[in-house]
């Protein structure tokens, strides 16, 4: 099929896309200053500031959220009486884990294999040029249609709600007509994807003692309570026999009736090991899309390297609660910290402490901003029909501006499929689905001026 003038200059502004991705990619802005500097995330905001700046947009402020991080907002003012479009990316990134695991550096946008790898490649930073790239290519066609407000976040990952607070607070600032939600992604590279579910989120740390100091594991163990062995067990009793997740009056069983996930592709995708089984129960739409899921994501314990023959007289844990719409995340909080207590062995002191909490969010796929979405993905992908899936993750702000604007049309869309690999290791997007959504974004926005 021969490309349209839109899409030929959505091609042509690619290596622009990727310049500037490159050097976003370099900012190491993770945000929690105990990882990395609290400077790597203003430097990127400040990036994105400048940039937005260049960019013709009216109004750009750095917004210092109630968390301690920096927000960026700018204004890009369409036609009289146009309709407006909040576009939504974040730049704060998950911290690469273990870096000798990357192949190549992951602060360092790196092509290899057709793909470009580097820490929010495609989470989020990818999505701000996404952005960027549609309105550029509308420019140089007549103009962008619409007003356009542009915010993006800088702790979404921290799950600490500093955005969130800042529009209660501000709820002027981002009223718009549709948003668009550039951090959710494709279910299969080239299948266009909306996404309709989130998950919510909670995110606790457990702290469990024992005893006042360590004790010498041949003189007192078999009788002294072991806080590390504790905390095990309770960590255990999140999880039946079949590894699904169970939390005492936490419902488990609700079923995904959309777009279903075949077990063969998920294991493929997720490089489950040879022999090693999958958990829970149900299709793996319904595991993964509509019931809760618990994770431990770490233990403050001895290393392997450098232990001693000690018995621990404390130990703690971090432990994420994804929760399907229709669940509270504060309940499903209360619900978790009473479990966590209650399955303490030995009388061991436990001390739970919330840290992050976000509610699970729905779109409603039939209003008439999917429409005009559904007829710019289908022409953006040669004649492929817009799919409709849930989503694991969470994006807490989802259900603050559906809260705040009502009759806004909200919609998910972004560069975060499967191969992407978001959250682990050697990160990636493909520079197809970039120019690709880039402009179904470019034509959404203009259909949707009408």
């Amino acid at each position: 099929m021969p490309q349209s003038p839109l899409a030929r200059t959505v091609a042509a502004l690619q290596p622009r896309a990727r310049t500037e991705l490159a050097e976003l990619v370099a900012f190491k802005s993770v945000a929690d200053p105990a990882q990395f500097p609290k400077s790597e995330c203003e430097a990127a905001a400040n990036w994105i500031t400048d940039t937005l700046r260049a960019d013709g947009f009216q109004d750009v402020a750095l917004l210092d959220t109630p968390d301690g991080t920096q927000s960026v907002y700018g204004f890009l003012p369409g036609p009289a009486g146009a309709p407006t479009v909040l576009l939504y990316a974040h730049y704060d990134v998950q911290p690469p884990l273990d870096e000798t695991a990357w192949v190549s550096p992951p602060f360092e946008l790196t092509e290899r294999d057709g793909r470009w790898y580097g820490r929010g490649a495609a989470d989020c930073k990818g999505g701000l040029i996404m952005h960027l790239t549609a309105l550029r290519a509308l420019k140089e066609h007549g103009g962008v249609p619409v007003n356009v407000k542009v915010i993006v976040e800088g702790s979404e990952e921290q799950g600490t709600g500093g955005l969130e607070r800042y529009a209660e607070a501000h709820p002027e600032l981002l009223t718009a007509d549709a948003i668009v939600i550039g951090d959710t992604g494709n279910f299969r590279v080239g299948l266009p994807t909306v996404t309709a579910t989130l998950r919510g989120m909670t995110l606790v740390r457990v702290q469990v003692d024992t005893l006042e100091g360590n004790l010498h594991s041949g003189q007192f163990g078999g009788a002294a309570p072991d806080a590390l062995a504790a905390l095990i067990r309770i960590l255990d009793s999140l999880r039946a026999e079949d590894g699904s997740t169970t939390v005492t009056g936490l419902a488990a069983d609700a079923t995904w009736d959309g777009l279903q996930y075949p077990e063969e592709d998920f294991r493929k995708d997720a490089k489950i090991l040879d022999g090693v089984g999958l958990l829970g129960d149900g299709t793996i739409a319904d595991r993964i899309w509509a019931r809760p899921a618990v994770t431990v994501l770490g233990i403050d314990c001895p290393p392997v390297v450098g232990a001693t023959p000690s018995v621990q007289a404390g130990a703690r844990a971090l432990v994420s609660l994804r929760v399907p719409p229709g669940t509270d995340a504060a309940e499903a909080t209360k619900l978790l910290a009473a479990h966590l207590e209650t399955a303490a062995p030995w009388g061991a002191r436990v001390a739970v402490e919330q840290v992050g909490q976000g509610q699970a969010f729905r779109a409603d796929t039939t209003s008439p901003a999917y429409a005009s979405m559904a007829e710019a993905l289908q022409e953006a992908y040669d004649g492929a029909e817009m799919q409709t899936s849930g989503m694991g993750g969470s994006i807490p702000l989802c259900n603050t501006l559906a809260a705040l604007y009502p009759e806004a049309e909200i919609l998910l869309i972004g560069l975060s499929e499967a191969e992407a690999r978001i959250h682990a290791v050697n990160e990636s997007v493909s520079p197809q689905e970039l120019e690709r959504l880039s402009l179904a974004e470019a034509l959404f926005l203009r259909g949707y001026a009408g």
